[in-house]
């Protein structure tokens, strides 16, 4: 990655971003939707929800061309690395910038990878889980790499991302994406507050980008509230009765 820091955005790397935004309007018809931000030349760090490997390309294609020449997402070194193919896919044509999740050399700290990269005035793409959520809750924790990205670099602006739907257009283990409408909702810039703790700070973070989801899951909250309980008994007993009924009409008019 420490050429991908130091290099002019390529001709090779100009027309992949570009080829790739076009086709994620094509198949996704993506609609940026702006909530509390604007588009913006500030540094920025991106933090966003990650079920697909599609999902920074989303993201990407919603900033305009020159954003996304200076915007880099990080991927997993163990991953993107694993054979020269990955590796000029992920470095030489995205531009992506390489952690290693296990690592042992300082060399490969990713923090001070991506600080480095920082430091040249370039913006990141980050997914503070860690790693693709292939559960059925809405966001995994978030590991401590924003928390110390912020506390590095305060004036770097960190913008929420929602990102909608990408795992259903490229799921894991996918490579043809399927048709859908998907959304990138934008949220407001945190910052760290003095003296806030590493981990007030990540519960944080967590609940701004949760609050982004347009279509928040309500299913756990629901079950535990009585009045959906004594609703959706009501709900099943209606649905009962409707159907025994139609079963009775039925029998009568034969």
């Amino acid at each position: 990655m420490s050429k991908l820091g130091t290099r002019s955005f390529t001709l090779l790397q100009t027309v992949t971003s570009v080829g790739l935004s076009a086709l994620a309007w094509a198949v996704t018809g993506v609609r940026p939707i702006w909530n509390g931000s604007q588009p913006s030349d500030r540094q920025r760090i991106y933090f966003a929800n990650h079920a697909s490997h599609g999902d920074f390309i989303l993201l990407s294609a919603c900033l305009d061309e020159k954003e996304r020449a200076r915007t880099h997402a990080v991927a997993a070194a163990d991953y993107w690395g694993k054979s020269r193919l990955r590796r000029f896919i992920a470095q030489d044509m995205l531009s992506s910038v390489l952690i290693h999740r296990q690592w042992t050399d300082e060399a490969q700290n990713p923090i001070a990878i991506m600080l480095s990269v920082l430091d040249k005035g370039h913006s990141l793409i980050i997914f503070p889980e860690g790693t693709r959520n292939m559960t059925d809750a809405p966001l995994l924790p978030f590991r401590s790499g924003l928390y110390n990205l912020s506390m590095a670099r305060p004036d770097v602006e960190l913008i929420p991302c929602w990102i909608e739907n990408m795992s259903r257009v490229l799921p894991k283990g996918q490579f043809v994406p399927v048709p859908l409408l998907c959304r990138v909702v934008f949220g407001a810039p945190i910052a760290l507050a003095p003296g806030e703790e590493r981990r007030a700070f990540l519960d944080r973070a967590r609940q701004t980008l949760l609050a982004l989801n347009p279509r928040p899951q309500t299913h756990d909250a629901e079950k535990s509230n009585p009045v959906f309980r004594k609703t959706s008994c009501d709900h099943k007993s209606l649905e009962h009765r409707t159907r025994s009924d139609i079963r009775h009409d039925a029998q009568r008019d034969d």
